[in-house]
């Protein structure tokens, strides 16, 4: 039976929730060590800095390439056993490293090596654990427990950051101990787990690219999921902005540091808010307001001769991302069908991070070639043109909350363009 049909109780008192929640934490938590770590690791070993950006590129690729047919993967076979295997393998090759440094017979091919199916696996679990949050949690806790889900990222990171840096100073295979710790004890908690991470398995031969058509002909989602790549690409490349008007402005590099800290904990909060937004605020204030609250932020940075007014815009900036995530993600997870969680995911996934390493390419250039505070104007504008599309957008504007059906119900086709603002679920579940 999953939760879906169980009576309502507090997450507090979901103690398989609360499994899948932990254990995820502690991977986190020992993931963003390891990636501190990596680019140390390959510095040390190799002394060349292209090795170290050449081993960040060859873990993140796979976030580009294997985020659909991951997503059939986990529509395809069962979530909970897909999560075990990745944590178990990749705990194996963070060992391997651990074993080769020991005997001192690392090499670059080594790292890179680990480093891609780490990524690989990586996105194979994050898929798997969440399209099985609707069938963890009540229907009417789904809201709720992203943004839980959201607030245990965004401290497992803000930890895990100083973290890395730290136990490298230790040992050069301490870091990567505790990732491989962390992923047995990710494992640990799936074993305890009884919930089934999927309702009744369809008999459909899963198809890679259903999540995409899907997506395509659902007109709200696809355009959240385009205004979220556009978003992205502009974050990334701030980042790199910020950094360089931060250093501008007089800022020394803990203060940077700090900077980052605050924008992380702002982040924090926006997380544990989120529920109470996403309650209170209609889908389409939210994703329109949350552009135009950008877009104001993006002008205040630049503009403002001041770095704590930077530094407190940029955090404002992250405040309010948890509160799009949630809002978006809960739509997306109440009106998919279940055997399709993973392929839906995948594709928003495919497009969203996609737009990551085009981001970091862009405000490289646009840094180089325009200086921060005009490349600060040009992603400024960028962000007031997402905000106007999102204003404009017929089916933003149209879009409503929808009650969620079962996931073990008859879902249909999702609405097309013509059908916006119409409800997006039709079936023989539609209670509304």
């Amino acid at each position: 039976m999953t939760a879906a049909r169980e009576a309502v109780r507090p997450l507090r008192e979901n103690r398989d929730f609360l499994l899948l929640w932990s254990g995820s934490a502690v991977s986190i938590l020992g993931s963003t060590a390891s990636t501190v770590a990596y680019p140390l690791l390959v510095l040390a070993v190799t002394g060349s800095a292209a090795d170290a950006g050449l081993t960040g590129f060859v873990a993140l690729l796979p976030m580009l390439l294997f985020q659909l047919p991951a997503g059939m993967l986990v529509d395809r076979c069962d979530r909970r056993r897909v999560m075990i295997v990745c944590d178990a393998v990749r705990a194996a090759g963070l060992a391997s490293i651990v074993a080769a440094l020991s005997f001192g017979h690392l090499h670059l091919w080594h790292i890179l090596l680990v480093g891609f199916v780490e990524g690989t696996l990586s996105v194979c679990h994050e898929l798997a654990a969440g399209a099985a949050v609707p069938n963890v949690v009540h229907p009417t806790q789904i809201s709720a427990a992203l943004a839980r889900n959201e607030a245990r990222e965004r401290g497992a990171t803000m930890l895990g950051t100083p973290l890395g840096g730290i136990l490298f100073g230790f040992g050069r295979a301490v870091p990567f101990v505790l990732d491989a710790l962390s992923y047995l004890v990710s494992l640990v908690t799936l074993l305890f787990i009884r919930t089934d991470f999927q309702a009744q398995r369809s008999t459909e031969r899963p198809h890679v690219l259903a999540g995409v058509k899907w997506l395509w002909r659902n007109a709200f989602l696809r355009t959240a999921t385009f205004l979220v790549a556009g978003s992205n690409l502009l974050f990334r490349a701030m980042f790199l902005v910020v950094v360089v008007m931060a250093s501008e402005k007089g800022a020394s590099a803990a203060g940077i540091g700090v900077l980052f800290g605050v924008a992380g904990g702002a982040g924090l909060l926006g997380s544990l808010a989120a529920s109470w937004c996403q309650r209170t605020l209609s889908l389409r204030t939210t994703v329109i307001g949350a552009n135009w609250l950008w877009a104001l932020l993006m002008v205040v940075i630049v503009t403002t001769d001041n770095f704590l007014v930077l530094g407190l815009a940029y955090a404002g900036m992250w405040f309010v991302g948890p509160l799009w995530n949630v809002a978006v993600a809960s739509y997306q997870l109440e009106i998919t069908p279940d055997h399709l969680q993973g392929r839906v995911l995948g594709a928003v996934g495919m497009l969203a991070f996609g737009a990551v390493p085009l981001g970091s390419l862009a405000g490289g250039y646009a840094l180089d070639a325009l200086g921060p505070h005009t490349a600060a104007l040009v992603l400024t504008g960028w962000m007031v043109v997402l905000a106007a599309a999102a204003t404009f957008s017929r089916a933003v504007r149209q879009t409503r909350r929808h009650n969620r059906v079962p996931h073990d119900a008859q879902v249909q086709d999702p609405p097309s363009d013509r059908d916006a603002g119409r409800p997006a679920l039709r079936g023989v579940a539609d209670d509304r």
